[in-house]
C-alpha cells in the first residue's frame, strides 16, 4: 500500500511530504520504500497568518474558518506535487495543544482534510492526535509508535531524538516517550524578532556566540522541565513571549542569545538522554543541521553515539512524514497507532477519521498484530 504523509510541524514554515510504499512479512518485518520526499513552503502571507495566530496571539473564529481552509488547500497543493498514493495521511498544522497542570485537555490541529480528498480523489486520514488525547493521553508524540519497531535490533540502549521545533525523546527500553522541551522553536523566534529571517542558517550567528550560564540557568529553571513523563508540549508555553519575558533583563546581543538557546536545546535533551543511560540515539529533524545545538548535544552527552536517522534509511528532514504515512497504514490495515506508555492514554487506540475519496470507501481486512520491526530503504 502507497500511504503519503503530509505534516506541517511546530516550526510551521512549511509542509514535509513522504511517498512510502509499505509491504507486511510473514515473519513481522514491515518494508516501506521511500518513494518520495519533499517540503513545500508556506506562502509568505499563509505562514504569516499562522504565525499571528499562535499564541499568545488572541484569534476569533473568522481566522480559525480561514486558517482552516487556507491550511487544507495548501496540503491539498502539496499532495497534487507528489506521486500517486492509495491513501494520504494528513497532520495538518498544531495552533494549540491544550494543557492544564501536566494534562492535555485537547489539541488544535487545522487543514479541512476534504479539501485534499476532493483535489487527489484518495482516502484522507486525518486528525489522528485527539483520540489518543480522549483516551487520557498526551497525543504526542506519536512519532514513539515508528520509533519503537524502527530502533527493534539495535544493540544497546538505544533511544531517538527528533529536534523538531520541539524536541521528543523515544526510549524503547521502558518504553517511553516524550517532548523534552524546545529545539529550534526559541531559537526562531528570537531571529526572527531581531531579523526578519526565519532561522539561523547553519547556526553561524550563535557559533559566533557565547553562552550566557545565568541566563541559561533561568531557562532551565522552568517548572517543565522537572515534570515526569509522559508530558508534551508546544508553542502554547515556549514563544516569543515566554523569550522576551525571561531574556530581556539580561540585554544579551542576539549571537550571545542563540548561543544560549542551543545550549538549553542540547543540555534538556541531553539530561534525558543521560537519564536513561542511552548509548546510541537515532537524531533527526531540522536541528540536525543546525552544528552549534549538535556540538552543545554531543558534549552534554559523553560517550553518546549520534546517528543522523538517515543511516537507517529514514531522510532526517522527512522523518516525521515518513512517520505519519506509517501511522496512516495502521489505521487503515485497522492497528493502533499509539504506544501508551508513551503517549499517557488508558490503552492503545486506532487513530484519526477517514475522509474518503471519490469512491467507495474499501479498506484492507484488518491484521492481527502490528509490525515487529521496519526495514527502510
Amino acid at each position: 500500500m502507497r500511504v503519503l504523509g503530509l505534516i506541517s510541524g511546530t516550526s510551521h514554515d512549511g509542509i514535509d511530504s513522504a511517498v512510502v510504499d509499505w509491504t507486511m512479512a510473514a515473519d513481522g518485518v514491515l518494508t516501506g520504500v521511500v518513494e518520495h520526499v519533499g517540503a513545500r513552503p508556506y506562502e509568505p502571507e499563509l505562514r504569516a497568518a499562522i504565525v499571528a495566530a499562535l499564541p499568545p496571539h488572541p484569534v476569533d473564529m473568522a481566522q480559525v474558518c480561514r486558517l482552516d481552509t487556507l491550511i487544507g488547500q495548501a496540503f491539498a497543493g502539496a499532495a497534487r506535487e507528489c506521486p500517486a498514493a492509495d491513501l494520504i495521511c494528513s497532520h495538518g498544522q498544531t495552533l494549540y495543544h491544550w494543557v492544564e497542570d501536566g494534562r492535555v485537555r485537547g489539541t488544535l490541529q487545522l487543514g479541512q482534510p476534504a479539501w485534499i480528498a476532493e483535489s487527489l480523489g484518495v482516502p484522507v486520514v486525518s486528525d489522528l492526535r485527539v483520540r489518543d488525547v480522549s483516551a487520557g493521553g498526551h497525543g504526542a508524540p506519536l512519532v514513539s509508535a515508528f520509533d519503537l519497531p524502527l530502533l527493534a535490533g539495535l544493540p544497546g540502549r538505544a533511544g531517538a531524538l527528533n529536534l523538531g521545533g520541539i524536541a521528543n525523546l523515544t526510549v524503547p527500553a521502558v518504553p517511553v516517550a516524550y517532548d523534552t522541551g524546545p529545539a529550534s522553536a526559541l531559537l526562531d523566534a528570537a531571529v526572527l524578532a531581531a531579523t526578519g529571517r526565519p532561522y539561523d542558517e547553519d547556526g553561524r550567528l550563535a557559533a559566533a556566540g557565547r553562552v550566557h550560564e545565568g541566563l541559561l540557568a533561568e531557562f532551565l529553571a522552568d517548572p517543565y522541565y522537572r515534570r515526569t513523563p509522559p508530558k508534551s508540549t508546544g508553542k502554547e508555553l515556549f514563544h516569543e513571549g515566554y523569550l522576551a519575558r525571561v531574556a530581556a533583563p539580561y540585554a544579551l546581543d542576539l549571537p550571545d542569545l542563540l548561543a544560549t538557546l542551543a545550549a538549553l536545546t542540547g543540555e534538556t535533551a541531553a539530561a534525558e538522554i543521560r537519564r536513561h543511560r542511552l548509548d546510541t540515539v537515532v537524531v533527526s529533524g531540522g536541528g540536525v543541521r543546525n552544528p552549534v545545538v549538535m556540538d552543545e548535544l554531543r558534549r552534554r552527552a559523553p560517550g553518546v553515539r549520534f546517528l543522523v536517522s538517515d543511516e537507517l534509511g529514514v531522510p532526517s528532514d522527512a522523518k516525521e512524514a515518513i512517520a505519519f504515512s506509517y501511522l496512516g497504514w495502521l489505521t487503515a490495515n485497522g492497528l493502533p497507532g499509539t504506544v501508551p506508555g508513551c503517549t499517557g492514554a488508558s490503552g492503545a487506540r486506532i487513530l484519526g477519521t477517514v475522509t474518503p475519496g471519490h469512491g467507495p470507501l474499501r479498506l484492507p481486512a484488518p491484521l492481527t498484530a502490528p509490525p515487529e520491526r521496519l526495514r527502510l530503504r
